[in-house]
């Protein structure tokens, strides 16, 4: 476990953030690939996920704050701090602004929905797998407590402190178990974009899984 991966003074750049900086440029190089290959022009597609994904930053800040309104109205400074640049947020409104984005870049570029859809379901696939390894470097989305020979035990202090991980217990690797099935659902996507298909149907698979 290694939840900072650097440190200078009281600044440090948290491995879970660096590892979605990476999952997110892999995904989207992936995208852009796949793109191209359905005649897409890849960087409207690339721009989408551009967009997409600053929303999608935007939108767990903005409901974050949202939930704890009472402490940043009482304290407004504290929306502009280290800390809240830090916090990743609230996914449901990352989720939603980013969908938002998204039918409103495919209404303007034009981009096709569906095929567009279909071009970015590994991707994202690849991409959540990837966050995972942060996620277990972070110490966060532990687990149950368990006997198993795989069980993990995390003990780094920083770990507790960045995300309340419990400490000296055995625990489910929750994370591996999620990032597996990742990247096993990337490979199942890709084989399967590549053989003939509706449009859509990529889309579909991605959803059921």
């Amino acid at each position: 476990m290694f939840p900072k991966f650097f440190t200078f003074g009281d600044f440090f750049l948290p491995t879970y953030g660096l590892m979605v900086a990476l999952a997110f440029l892999t995904a989207l190089w992936v995208t852009g690939k796949l793109a191209e290959s359905r005649g897409l022009k890849s960087d409207l597609v690339m721009n989408l996920g551009i967009y997409c994904a600053l929303a999608g930053m935007l939108g767990a800040k903005l409901l974050m704050i949202a939930f704890d309104w009472n402490i940043y109205r009482d304290d407004p400074r504290q929306i502009f701090s280290l800390s809240t640049l830090q916090a990743m947020g609230v996914y449901q409104g990352g989720l939603i602004l980013a969908l938002l984005v998204a039918v409103w870049y495919m209404r303007k570029a034009p981009l096709p929905p569906l095929l567009t859809a279909d071009v970015f379901a590994p991707g994202l696939a690849l991409g959540h797998g990837i966050g995972r390894i942060g996620c277990f470097a972070a110490g966060c989305c532990w687990g149950a407590e368990c006997t198993l020979p795989w069980a993990v035990t995390f003990r780094n202090p920083a770990a507790r402190e960045l995300t309340g991980t419990p400490l000296g217990v055995p625990l489910h690797t929750t994370q591996h178990y999620e990032e597996i099935a990742e990247f096993a659902i990337f490979w199942l996507l890709y084989r399967r974009f590549y053989q003939p298909h509706r449009v859509g149907e990529n889309l579909g698979w991605y959803l059921e899984q």
